[in-house]
């Protein structure tokens, strides 16, 4: 009887170490995965100024829609730092969320606005930059994915019964999906030069 309870007690023992081990896991994926949105988010910001910046010379009476572009740059870096410090943060992860919307927003109007300079639409760095930024943003939207996907994961295992009390007593917080808001009408800025 005694090699029976102190089977269960082992059996007990490596069962919790498994659940743990496999929080721990989950997490680590869902980190990396958001390693891998700020790579690609950081990616875009950079190319921001640089587009900015080829446009000016040719959009000199814009100026309120290139100050529009670098600030919600500059909102949307804010954004990432504080969401990169903790992705279980939902406050962090909406402001990112609404951060990458409105730079969406001013580069959907940088670019529409670009169609009535023909010299700007056949400026070689521009076409470059655009197509390096269209790129960045399929990059961004398949990590976003992954990184939703892999929170889905450890979301779901953490609130699975009986892991849901390993997982509150050892503070295993659940982790916030990157939303971004009206999905429908986000759209990746158009390049059309």
């Amino acid at each position: 009887m005694g090699w029976i309870i102190l089977a269960l007690i082992v059996f007990a023992v490596l069962y919790a170490i498994a659940i743990y081990n496999k929080l721990v896991a989950g997490r680590n994926q869902y980190k990396n995965a958001f390693a891998q949105i700020d790579v690609q988010l950081t990616r875009r910001h950079d190319l921001i100024p640089n587009l900015v910046e080829t446009a000016k010379g040719y959009m000199q009476h814009e100026r309120e829609t290139l100050e529009a572009v670098i600030n919600a740059r500059n909102a949307a870096v804010s954004g990432l730092k504080q969401a990169a410090k903790d992705p279980t943060d939902p406050d962090a992860m909406k402001q990112l969320a609404q951060a990458e919307q409105g730079l969406s927003g001013a580069l959907g109007r940088l670019f529409a606005l670009s169609e009535a300079y023909p010299d700007l639409k056949a400026n070689e760095n521009m076409m470059q930059l655009s197509e390096e930024l269209t790129t960045t943003e399929n990059k961004v939207a398949f990590a976003r994915q992954a990184y939703n996907d892999a929170v889905m994961q450890y979301n779901t295992y953490r609130e699975s019964f009986p892991n849901n009390f390993f997982a509150a007593w050892f503070q295993f917080r659940a982790a916030e999906l990157l939303e971004i808001e009206d999905e429908t009408k986000r759209e990746v800025p158009r390049v059309a030069f």
